[in-house]
């Protein structure tokens, strides 16, 4: 019984995880997230590496 409840519980917690960042994307203006390019990580672009998603080097803007 003790794991039914501790299950339970589990996929609450993991439910309202994604109900809020599907909150999130529906009141974003155009449902995107600001800052996800990994050009605009210093940690990264210390090291000079590019976006491995749009290709964007750290000293470029997003190409996304």
């Amino acid at each position: 019984m003790q794991l039914l409840i501790t299950i339970g519980l589990s996929l609450l917690v993991i439910g309202l995880f994604f109900a809020g960042v599907g909150i999130k994307i529906l009141l974003k203006k155009d449902g995107k997230f600001a800052g996800t390019c990994s050009s605009n990580n210093p940690m990264l672009a210390e090291k000079g590496v590019s976006c491995p998603v749009c290709g964007a080097a750290p000293e470029e803007e997003c190409k996304k």
